[in-house]
């Protein structure tokens, strides 16, 4: 059980720096910190790092890169806090925006140029509400390549991984200073490790029912596509140390995960002109609003189901994503040569889905808005052969969470900083506001990643100018 106790007793080991969660937030941050002269110890709670991380799709949005400057994308960090806040209603705080959205763009390409992440920008279609292409992922666009990238780049620096390490108790002395860590062990046995800097890397809340029936109700009982592990730990320690939180109802839904497969599907499918019917063949939302709070349309279909309608030129775009890949294995992508095939593939009324087919492709060629309120201006009409996949909506993951400051440092209720406490990724409040339709394409990596990158910096600067800390 998550928990805080006051102690100023004196404990056997203690390391520089120890980061509670192995994704990218705490990777980012052990090797930003060990690049600064400060030996970090990572506690992942799984066998091997894998978390939210893995199951994402692994891009991470960045403005002003040199790969955007060499797909010709004029593109500035300026631009993409612009976009940020307008997708968020301008909830975000503003030095928290400017900060991750300035930092991103030059922590991709230290992690290439210093650590062998091959990264590229993804071309061919734009994330919803992104001004300009700036997605940016590894050769297979996926997760689980990205955090095992990470994960090596920092074996090879020699930093140190505790696996199977379930951080449960954080000490902190009777100064508000952090001072260590309690873990438990999968054969119950537990160990304390102290430290001089403690950075909070361990996601949101979205595993723990409790937390999201009391935030986020309308997700009560959707499918959650996060890592169980995600427990709202790093809320909870912070409320009990009288830390500050933000915008705890924020989160990241989708509403294209392929059912019953579970495979995610990217919002591609949609953007490039498909289109979302319940069972009864018919739209219900405007789907180019965004995956995150389609989620929640979805599931208020019936059956709590969809399905996303789209062609093989879409799909051949998809098909980047090894994701993609492993749904049409898995035959949870359908095929036809005509509506009438399709309609019965899916188990729709054919007329149905003929109609709501002939509605959309008079959106396009008129170039107008539709009673949705989706723009189709420009968009690419289908062509046989089509595609459908079946899909509901999940909870991916929290965006709300412990406030911080430009170092990434815990805030308290006061506004004045935990001395030696950080918070990054999930553990932080991130930048989407208090609603799922703040959330932009990619929010979730942009925080885990700068913020990652920053909290490790912050703390070696802190260990340097604190002498009484610094590592000797």
């Amino acid at each position: 059980m998550s928990r805080i106790e006051i102690s100023d007793r004196a404990l056997k080991m203690t390391v520089p720096l120890i980061i509670v969660g192995g994704g990218a937030a705490g990777l980012t941050a052990a090797l930003s910190a060990k690049a600064d002269g400060v030996d970090p110890l990572v506690l992942e709670r799984d066998a091997v790092p894998h978390g939210s991380t893995a199951l994402s799709a692994g891009l991470v949005p960045a403005a002003g890169t040199r790969w955007q400057k060499a797909a010709a994308v004029a593109d500035t960090p300026e631009m993409f806090a612009a976009d940020i806040l307008r997708k968020a209603h301008d909830e975000p705080e503003r030095g928290l925006v400017r900060l991750v959205t300035e930092t991103i763009g030059p922590t991709l390409e230290w992690l290439a140029d210093t650590h062998d992440l091959p990264f590229s920008l993804v071309e061919g279609f734009r994330y919803p509400g992104h001004s300009e292409l700036r997605m940016h992922g590894l050769p297979s666009r996926s997760g689980e390549e990205l955090i095992d990238r990470l994960r090596t780049a920092a074996e090879k620096t020699g930093i140190d991984i505790l696996a199977e390490a379930r951080a449960e108790v954080l000490i902190f002395g009777t100064d508000g200073r952090a001072r260590g860590v309690v873990l438990s062990r999968p054969d119950g046995s537990r160990e304390e490790i102290g430290c001089d800097a403690l950075v909070l890397a361990c996601n949101g809340y979205g595993g723990n029912p409790a937390l999201v029936a009391e935030h986020i109700p309308e997700m009560r009982d959707a499918l959650y596509f996060g890592h169980p592990g995600n427990q709202g730990d790093a809320i909870l320690w912070g409320e009990e140390l009288g830390a500050a939180t933000r915008h705890l109802g924020g989160h990241q839904g989708h509403g294209s995960v392929a059912h019953p497969a579970g495979i995610l599907i990217t919002w591609a499918t949609v953007m490039e002109g498909g289109f979302q019917v319940n069972l009864q063949g018919e739209r219900f939302s405007n789907e180019a609003h965004g995956y995150s709070e389609q989620a929640a349309s979805v599931l208020a279909q019936p059956g709590g189901v969809a399905w996303t309608v789209f062609d093989a030129r879409i799909a051949g775009i998809a098909g980047q994503f090894e994701d993609f890949r492993t749904a049409e294995r898995m035959n949870a992508v359908i095929e036809a040569d005509d509506m009438q095939e399709l309609a019965g593939k899916m188990q729709v009324d054919p007329a149905a889905l003929m109609s709501t087919l002939e509605a959309v492709e008079a959106a396009k060629a008129d170039g107008g808005i539709d009673g949705f309120g989706r723009d189709f201006t420009g968009v690419a009409k289908l062509v046989s052969p089509y595609r459908a996949v079946k899909v509901t909506g999940a909870l991916f993951h929290t965006q709300g969470g412990l406030v911080v400051d430009h170092e990434a440092r815990v805030l308290r209720h006061d506004g004045f900083a935990i001395a030696n406490l950080f918070a990054a990724g999930g553990a932080a409040c991130g930048v989407s506001g208090s609603k799922p339709s703040g959330y932009l394409s990619g929010n979730g990596l942009l925080t885990a990643v700068a913020l990652g990158y920053v909290s490790g910096r912050s703390v070696a600067r802190l260990l340097k100018a604190d002498t009484s800390l610094a590592p000797t």
